[in-house]
């Protein structure tokens, strides 16, 4: 195809689509689901299992080598107490070499514990890098599996939002939380467990605080889970406005808009600085809570290990060793806290993500297609009735034939469902009643791509990217060289005013492709239509855009293509299809009339109505 879908003016809302399940229909069953969310993100990541396994085993090492520090600054202490203790009693003084070996072996756990925290990170990241990558992956392929009815229905700047925002989110918040997720585990259980070897009594009345934080994390979480999942929704609404916004900016200034889109934008705005001021502030709770709590089991310890050392029971380094432990198990837990809050964020986005993958794909091609048909095959519409919305019909009972190498005209006034015609020719829809025929076999036993592949299409609403003016024009036939691309430039009328062009074939588009007029797109996505060299022509409006003149020369170009070839013309200026082979006059989804042009003024029906009212100044 030459040219982008135009949602067509006969459009009378977004449809439901046809579809079946997709590849992905069993995500995202249980997407609102915290756990079924991230059970389904986990799944991303279980094809490196093997690397996560190796990330746990240097989280333990590090986790070992950590743990062992406290215990042995413990002793330094203990040294230091018992040389002290010596010198006032006259009987020897502290050993300060004793306690440089002790500092070294210190030293040298603390630089394993790092070089082993490092490489841990080192792995993660590329992990998660590698699952975001497949994610982004799908969601590619996603993209192109969706009917039309689903981008009829949902804004560009939402989808947007989904394929970067969420993604970016998901991507971010994994690697830093996942990391995190595995050392914290591992130094909390290790420092439990080095806790109840120092004392239990001590280590219970800790854990009895520590519950709380707990209890508190578990409340501020679920509250603020839906929250977050407001934020992302809130967000995708704000970057759809600004997206349209800025596409259209152009018909937003003629019509004097900006007021209007402020308003809008500040109404969106707001709701989003709610949902966000209210799940940051939950979230935020979270550290002051937890440090909080902590420092009332520094005190508790503090209190209770003071009556052991009085008591001879502990040590002064044991109590250091155990103070010291408590506040590392507290950072693992105000880490979990923090990473807890963090996977609210990911599993809003994340969902965000996984319902766009389960939603309906386009309906499957038939499990046994039939061959490609010849494009030199009667084309016959046998009773077709098609809505965008099944309680407003567009097609009311359609039926038509357009012989081989004939020129077919579709027009009728605005709505009348010319070009929904068309979709359905090319099963961009699926008819909820009747049947498109071609060589007397049924569309749909077809595949899509095969199909679509007899079909070359210029739409009123041009497409073209970004990247030089032949890769545009090669985008039909990529395998073209240059000289095929410039003798289709020569017959759509484009050559001329692609050589004035700075770098000629070679100039690149902007990403907007403003830097050419209108007109001049119009042309290319002619030039690229005659390069395919279809089998069947559709032209939908396809000289819009252009001048008078130059639509006589793009005219002569069009029958010579046309020629041989089956060809559906959908066009509002009835002075253009004057030697179509068939004029198939529309009105509220029906043939009304059809014949030739000749014949339709004769009869002074509903054409000769239209006809004159474009060129005798007649009302309709």
């Amino acid at each position: 195809m030459s040219g982008r879908r135009n949602p067509g003016e006969e459009r009378q809302g977004p449809g439901p689509g046809p579809g079946g399940p997709g590849r992905f229909a069993m995500m995202g069953a249980r997407a609102r689901d915290f756990k079924g969310t991230m059970r389904q993100l986990m799944s991303y990541l279980r094809p490196y299992r093997g690397a996560i396994v190796f990330v746990w085993i240097l989280a333990i090492l590090s986790t070992a080598f950590t743990i062992a520090g406290p215990s042995i600054m413990g002793r330094v202490t203990d040294e230091i107490v018992a040389g002290l203790t010596r010198s006032l009693q006259g009987t020897g003084a502290v050993d300060f070499n004793r306690i440089g070996r002790i500092l070294l072996r210190l030293l040298g756990l603390y630089f394993i514990s790092s070089f082993c925290g490092w490489l841990q990170g080192f792995i993660m990241a590329g992990v998660t890098v590698k699952a975001v990558y497949r994610m982004r992956d799908d969601i590619g392929r996603k993209i192109h599996r969706l009917p039309f009815s689903y981008f009829d229905g949902v804004t560009h700047g939402e989808v947007l939002s989904r394929l970067t925002n969420d993604v970016d989110t998901v991507g971010q918040s994994l690697n830093m939380s996942i990391t995190q997720l595995i050392t914290s585990l591992c130094t909390a259980a290790g420092i439990l467990a080095v806790m109840i070897s120092v004392n239990w009594i001590l280590t219970v009345v800790s854990a009895g605080f520590l519950s709380l934080s707990f209890i508190f994390i578990t409340v501020i979480v679920k509250k603020s889970q839906k929250l977050f999942r407001e934020q992302q929704r809130s967000l995708g609404k704000v970057n759809g406005h600004i997206e349209e916004m800025f596409s259209s900016h152009v018909a937003v200034k003629a019509f004097s808009g900006e007021a209007d889109s402020v308003k809008t934008f500040d109404g969106l705005n707001k709701t989003l600085y709610h949902a966000a001021w209210k799940s940051n502030f939950l979230s935020g709770l979270l550290m002051p809570v937890t440090g909080f709590i902590g420092n009332l089991t520094y005190v508790a310890v503090c209190v209770i290990g003071s009556a052991f050392a009085v008591r001879g029971i502990m040590t002064v380094g044991g109590i250091q060793a155990f103070i010291q432990y408590i506040r590392s198990f507290n950072q693992p837990i105000t880490n979990i806290a923090n990473i807890s809050n963090i996977l609210q964020q990911t599993a809003a986005a994340a969902e965000r993500v996984f319902e766009f993958l389960t939603e309906t794909e386009e309906s499957p091609d038939c499990a046994a297609p039939l061959p490609l048909p010849s494009p030199r095959s009667r084309i016959v519409f046998d009773h077709l009735r098609f809505g965008y919305d099944s309680e407003k019909p567009v097609i009311g009972d359609f039926s038509a034939a357009a012989e081989p190498g004939h020129k077919i005209a579709i027009v009728g006034p605005t709505g009348a469902g010319k070009t929904t015609i068309v979709k359905l020719l090319m099963r961009f829809y699926d008819p909820q009643g009747g049947a498109v025929f071609i060589d007397g076999k049924d569309i749909r036993s077809f595949r899509k791509r095969d199909l679509r592949s007899l079909f070359g299409m210029v739409l009123q609403d041009t497409w073209l990217f970004s990247g030089t003016i032949a890769e545009n024009i090669r985008y039909s036939r990529p395998e073209a060289s240059d000289a095929e691309v410039e003798e289709a430039a020569r017959a759509a009328q484009a050559d001329h005013f692609i050589r004035t062009l700075p770098g000629g074939y070679h100039m690149v588009l902007n990403e907007e492709t403003d830097n050419i007029s209108a007109g001049q797109k119009q042309l290319l996505t002619i030039a690229r239509a005659i390069l395919a060299d279809p089998g069947i022509l559709i032209l939908d409006e396809a000289t819009s855009s252009i001048d008078t003149r130059t639509e006589i020369l793009i005219q002569k170009a069009m029958d010579n293509l046309m020629k041989s070839r089956t060809s559906f013309i959908i066009a509002h200026r009835l002075s253009t299809i004057k030697n179509a082979d068939l004029i198939m006059v529309l009105k509220n989804g029906d043939i009304v009339e059809q014949g030739s042009h000749q014949e339709l003024l004769e009869r002074r029906g509903f054409f000769a109505e239209l006809y004159n009212s474009q060129f005798a100044g007649k009302e309709i």
